[in-house]
């Protein structure tokens, strides 16, 4: 059994599509299990379906209002760079209508169901590939892998738009009980699980460069030392999950692909910016070309 498995990483899945491009329509690979995390459950559903141009085209076109209904920071250039800076006015509006976040993400669950059809939905339901998002269940402190076998259209959606929510960024969401988050801060790279389902080969996306490439500035705020300290959690959160996925691959006789970034794109992977989107699109593309990996499976080392 083959499987893709993309992890988190905001706006960086951009990267991913032109990846995944690249290994579908120029290599013809075939999957039977597809598993995203984060960005990377936005991105498994059509890309299961080969309908690569059509995610493309929503990739390389969302902007912030694309995702947030309530944005919680301004976005300034300091040193060439994208920086994030709170919105006090809109955080202070959050709060005082009773969110628990300093921002939500209302308009990302619309855009999910607006690009991501019934008939979509439909199709993958009843064929072959199995596809799972990975969300993160706060009140029962586990991770879940959430199949489209075991769902309705509204429910799967649902599971989609959780995967991504990148509190407290974005919203915080209950349901069946449970406060549920982006299924990074449990696992970021769920090799481990698809290895566990079967996968005997696995094509893994990594939205980061395979080691550090920079220093980040000095917070000069609490909201910019928060984001910080998240990435932070997140960098070792995937370290770990990419470590056990290895020892899990070589227990099971499974071999891994991995695909890193080979510069690194941004440190706020909360910008969407359509025309950087597109050309990470187009470096994802161009990365796994020049891999030409098609003649040989990798075994994991140890």
């Amino acid at each position: 059994m083959r499987a893709l498995v993309i992890s988190g990483g905001g706006s960086k899945g951009a990267f991913a599509g032109g990846v995944t491009q690249y290994l579908i329509e120029d290599l013809h690979k075939e999957y039977d299990l597809f598993m995203g995390t984060s960005t990377g459950s936005l991105l498994v559903s059509h890309l299961a379906l080969n309908k690569v141009e059509k995610i493309k085209e929503i990739y390389t076109s969302v902007n912030q209002n694309s995702i947030f209904s309530n944005c919680p920071f301004v976005i300034r250039k300091r040193f060439g760079e994208d920086t994030i800076a709170i919105n006090h006015f809109k955080v202070l509006r959050n709060f005082i209508s009773g969110s628990k976040t300093f921002g939500e993400s209302k308009n990302l669950k619309r855009l999910i169901k607006q690009i991501f059809t019934v008939e979509e939905f439909e199709e993958l339901k009843n064929g072959p590939k199995e596809i799972i998002v990975t969300v993160s269940n706060l009140s029962l402190n586990t991770v879940e892998y959430k199949s489209i076998n075991d769902f309705d259209y509204d429910d799967f959606c649902d599971w989609v738009w959780i995967s991504c929510n990148y509190i407290p960024f974005m919203s915080l969401v209950r349901k069946n009980g449970c406060e549920y988050a982006d299924g990074g801060f449990a696992s970021m790279v769920p090799i481990e699980e698809a290895i566990k389902r079967g996968a005997t080969h696995v094509d893994a996306i990594i939205l980061h460069t395979e080691t550090s490439l920079y220093n980040r500035l000095p917070a000069r705020s609490p909201f910019n030392l928060l984001t910080n300290l998240f990435s932070f959690m997140m960098d070792r959160i995937e370290y770990q999950n990419i470590k056990i996925g290895k020892y899990e691959a070589k227990f099971k006789n499974a071999t891994i692909n991995f695909y890193y970034t080979p510069t690194l794109l941004t440190t706020n992977s909360l910008v969407f910016n359509k025309g950087q989107m597109k050309e990470w699109w187009k470096i994802g593309y161009d990365y796994a070309k020049s891999k030409e990996i098609d003649t040989q499976e990798i075994p994991v080392e140890e």
